[in-house]
């Protein structure tokens, strides 16, 4: 792995600055971007909204040059310490071949997000030697109500403030109760956590290496483009998001996008498999998504971990990208060996 440049720790204080890459949800859940921006004050922050981030135009927040510029402005003001995403989408690639790496590069900041800012992640690692954050984002994470599900704020301060780096345990609760964001009476409605089973090893054993991945199809948007991570002897960890909203994946696109990367030779170069929990499937949906991973993974002998608070559940970890790190069945843990901070 190349030197990759690690951001400065978060101090309360810090100024907090919020863009929109892709979807334009911004305009239409400003309940949820009020929210957001309390739990991040509540935290001791202070926050910013890009001049774009709250557009909607057609299924994105703004055209190209808006969503780039935003980013720019972020990635340019000296007081701005920390980046989150408003939310995901599908389109962040579109904004690749006009952001200036060199900037991002001179201008080092924490950058938080999943789902579709996968995409910005690998950008920004492989042209910017930046390394970035895959976490909560603010209208999905830093909206709920009544605040941020305690797993969630905790492994988000932990990670960026306090430069923590160690046992990512499993959330001892998880929910996946689905609430309209347009049904106002939801506005104020907590959602039902349960307890977690916490991990599932699919095939044991241990194995070390450095933490890339991100989201299914977001990063098969960039497979065989200049903006691809080499996973050579990564832990890989795949985020399985919904298809239609509050509803799961089909499994038949997930097998399709597992087979990309097997197609791209993914599977045969990791050092092992991190699998996320996978949004709002069924037990039924679990076993087949394991004899898909276990079909794609039949020739190699890694260990293959399930289950993790990764991306499209209820609560998540912030995990930084690029990291060190190990997972041992025999000790049922999944760590980071260094921290993702300065």
């Amino acid at each position: 792995m190349k030197n990759i440049i690690s951001p400065k720790k978060l101090q309360k204080g810090d100024l907090i600055s919020i863009v929109s890459p892709s979807a334009g949800l911004a305009d239409l859940f400003p309940h949820r971007i009020k929210d957001g921006i309390k739990a991040l004050e509540r935290l001791g922050f202070r926050v910013k909204v890009e001049k774009n981030a709250l557009n909607r135009r057609d299924w994105t927040s703004g055209t190209v040059e808006e969503r780039v510029d935003d980013l720019h402005s972020a990635f340019s003001d000296p007081e701005v310490k920390c980046i989150i995403c408003s939310i995901g989408g599908d389109h962040s690639n579109q904004l690749l071949k006009y952001l200036d790496f060199e900037l991002i590069k001179k201008n080092p900041k924490v950058f938080v997000g999943y789902s579709d800012i996968s995409v910005l992640h690998y950008a920004f690692y492989s042209k910017a030697n930046l390394r970035t954050f895959y976490g909560p984002c603010l209208i999905s994470e830093f909206g709920e109500y009544p605040d941020v599900l305690d797993y969630t704020k905790e492994s988000f301060i932990e990670t960026l403030m306090n430069g923590f780096f160690g046992e990512i345990k499993a959330s001892m609760e998880w929910t996946d109760d689905f609430l309209d964001w347009f049904d106002k009476k939801n506005h104020t409605k907590k959602r039902t956590l349960c307890s977690s089973n916490g991990y599932e090893w699919w095939r044991e054993g241990a194995a070390k290496g450095h933490i890339i991945g991100g989201c299914i199809p977001s990063i098969n948007h960039v497979l065989g483009t200049e903006y691809w991570i080499n996973p050579k002897g990564a832990l890989f960890f795949i985020d399985i998001p919904e298809g239609r909203p509050g509803e799961p994946m089909d499994i038949s696109a997930v097998d399709s996008f597992f087979a990309d990367l097997d197609n791209a030779h993914v599977f045969e170069n990791i050092s092992g498999l991190i699998i996320g929990r996978p949004y709002r499937f069924s037990d039924e949906l679990n076993v087949q998504i394991r004899e898909i991973v276990l079909r794609y993974t039949k020739l190699y002998k890694y260990p293959i971990l399930f289950n993790v608070n990764i991306g499209h559940c209820s609560p998540i970890a912030t995990l930084p990208i690029g990291v060190l790190g190990e997972i041992d069945s025999s000790r049922n843990i999944f760590q980071t060996n260094e921290p993702g901070v300065e």
